[in-house]
């Protein structure tokens, strides 16, 4: 019996698909994190990547103790699980 996976939030970045403003180009990781076939960002380290999505809300408007919360949160994301 197979099970359909649901994504409703990105596995890199854990943003929920319904506030992403973008066209996902996969089922499992937003517009800001997967593009053309391809992560945005191809490194593995995590406090780099949170850096850049911490930056990345800043610039979209997000207040800084949200972002900066929302930023600790990136670390529970599938894709930096060890």
């Amino acid at each position: 019996m197979n099970k359909e996976t649901t994504y409703t939030a990105c596995e890199s970045c854990l943003m929920p698909f319904y506030k992403d403003p973008g066209v996902r180009d996969s089922e499992k990781y937003c517009s800001y994190c997967f593009k053309n076939g391809k992560f945005c960002y191809e490194g593995n380290d995590l406090k780099e990547f949170q850096k850049i999505a911490y930056n990345g809300m800043r610039g979209i408007g997000v207040n800084t103790l949200k972002a900066k919360f929302f930023t600790w949160l990136i670390r529970f994301a599938p894709r930096w699980k060890k």
